[in-house]
């Protein structure tokens, strides 16, 4: 975990959303879709919080945590600067492993976006679920992000010397069998977890949540250039419009969870 917050203590976070905008879009298409209309929420491990500044613009009260406290404070000088600062009920440096400050089912809903995947041992794996489900109020709705092993084959597949050690096919085949990847350059990408695909709705059924969606968070549009987007919006905002419509609608076809980096889970605490 001093590998992440190394890592994180560097990186634009903010700045990485801004350059890949598709992935905030999807997603918060389906938050809006399935979030309550009011209410408390809770963004775990939000980063500085680009997530949690669209719902504290949405009208929701918003309590923030993330395990690295400069995006904690970066996040928090965002909500001033934005003028959005009396939708927050907290900022705080915290491991989604252990959320002792928060009351059981405190929240009405929760976010959980990047933590899973810097988790290396399913224990916890385990233990930041439960805590999500132990603060969230029964029937409240969480966003959990995933990144899978098969998209990440591709990758390794298609750049083996970005992503040492998976420029030998052992190392590989070793990836695919337990989902762990440590990069073998120092100071890139922190270790991290991926999950097989059809893991991930018993996993989290497993710790007590009822899956409602599971979602590709770039959809059918991953690959697309900024030009090619330019293209819809020359066409007139109607036009783009309906054309980031069939966007969000593919997010959610099964048959193309293993083409994004990410996928979102949805699902509703019993």
């Amino acid at each position: 975990m001093d590998k992440v917050m190394a890592y994180y203590n560097k990186f634009d976070e903010w700045g990485r959303l801004d350059r890949e905008p598709l992935e905030f879009l999807v997603n918060w298409h389906y938050m809006r879709k399935y979030l309550p209309q009011s209410g408390h929420v809770l963004d775990n491990g939000a980063g500085p919080g680009k997530y949690a500044m669209e719902l504290a613009r949405a009208g929701y009260n918003v309590t923030l945590t993330d395990y690295t406290p400069r995006l904690v404070e970066v996040a928090r000088e965002k909500a001033q600067e934005l003028d959005l600062f009396d939708q927050f009920q907290g900022f705080a440096a915290a491991d989604a492993r252990d959320l002792g400050e928060f009351p059981d089912n405190e929240f009405d809903s929760a976010l959980m976006l990047g933590p899973l995947y810097h988790l290396q041992e399913e224990v916890d794996r385990v233990k930041a679920v439960q805590e999500l489900h132990r603060v969230t109020k029964q029937e409240g709705i969480v966003f959990v992000a995933f990144m899978t092993r098969i998209k990440f084959l591709t990758t390794s597949l298609m750049f083996p010397e970005h992503w040492k050690p998976h420029n030998h096919v052992d190392n590989i085949e070793s990836f695919l069998e337990k989902g762990t990847f440590n990069h073998a350059d120092e100071g890139r990408f922190t270790g991290a977890y991926y999950f097989a695909i059809e893991d991930i709705k018993p996993f989290m059924e497993s710790c007590g949540f009822e899956t409602l969606n599971l979602i590709s968070s770039s959809s059918v549009a991953g690959a697309m250039q900024p030009e090619q987007f330019d293209y819809w919006r020359d066409r007139g905002g109607e036009e783009y419009n309906r054309m980031m419509e069939l966007v969000y609608k593919a997010a959610a076809d099964p048959s193309i969870l293993g083409v994004g980096s990410h996928l979102l889970y949805i699902g509703k605490r019993k």
